[in-house]
C-alpha cells in the first residue's frame, strides 16, 4: 500500500508544528512529490473521472494549511500573482505546469505598480513538487486536462493577493481562487 491522503496531512501536521517555516515547508514538499508517487492517489483524486474545478481535499482546523486538488479543464497562463502571507506549493499529477518566478526590481512602495524580470523557469512534470514561499510572486502555464495538487499555508480566499498586468504593471488585488 502507498502513501496515502491521510498519512500526507498528518506529516504536514507535524512538520508545519515542529517548524512553520521555510524547513517545515521543505518536509511538506517532499512528502508531497512521495504523495504523487502513488498511482491510486492520483487516480481518485486527479484522475480522468474527478469533478473538473477546484476541489478542497483537506483544510486543517488548528493550523489553517489547505490541501487542493486542481482539475483543470482548459489550458491556462496565468499572470505573475503572489500568495499574499501564505506559502503555496505545487505538486503535478497530471501532463505538466510550466513555473515562472518573478523578480521584482521596483522599490515595492508603490502599492498600483510593479516592474518585474523572470528570475528562474522550469517545467513542474509528474511527481514533482516546488514550493513559494510568502509573498513570491510567480506564474503558471499548464495546458489542457492538467491536474496538480497545491498545498496553502491557509484558505486564500480569506488573504489579499496581488496579480501583476505584465505589459502595465498596474497591480491588482486577485479573486477568489478556481480551477479552469
Amino acid at each position: 500500500m502507498g502513501y496515502e491522503l491521510d498519512q500526507f496531512i498528518s506529516d504536514i501536521r507535524t512538520s508545519l508544528k515542529r517548524d512553520p517555516g521555510p524547513a517545515g515547508r521543505e518536509e511538506v514538499r517532499a512528502n508531497l512529490e512521495r504523495l504523487l508517487q502513488n498511482q491510486d492517489f492520483v487516480e481518485k483524486y486527479c484522475g480522468d473521472k474527478v469533478e473538473r474545478g477546484l476541489n478542497v481535499l483537506y483544510e486543517d482546523p488548528d493550523l489553517k494549511f489547505q490541501v487542493l486538488a486542481h482539475i483543470n479543464e482548459k489550458a491556462r497562463v496565468s499572470p505573475p500573482h503572489d500568495h499574499g502571507a501564505s506559502w503555496a506549493i505545487y505538486g503535478q499529477a497530471k501532463l505538466w505546469t510550466d513555473m515562472i518566478e518573478w523578480k521584482r526590481l521596483d522599490d515595492g512602495k508603490d502599492p498600483t505598480y510593479a516592474k518585474l524580470e523572470p528570475e528562474k523557469k522550469y517545467r513542474l512534470a509528474p511527481g514533482q513538487a516546488g514550493i513559494y514561499q510568502n509573498g513570491a510572486i510567480h506564474s503558471i502555464d499548464y495546458p489542457d486536462m492538467s491536474r496538480f495538487v497545491r498545498v496553502t499555508g491557509t484558505n486564500l480566499d480569506m488573504i489579499n493577493r496581488i496579480s501583476i498586468d505584465l505589459k502595465t504593471g498596474k497591480v491588482k488585488q486577485m479573486t477568489p481562487q478556481q480551477a479552469t
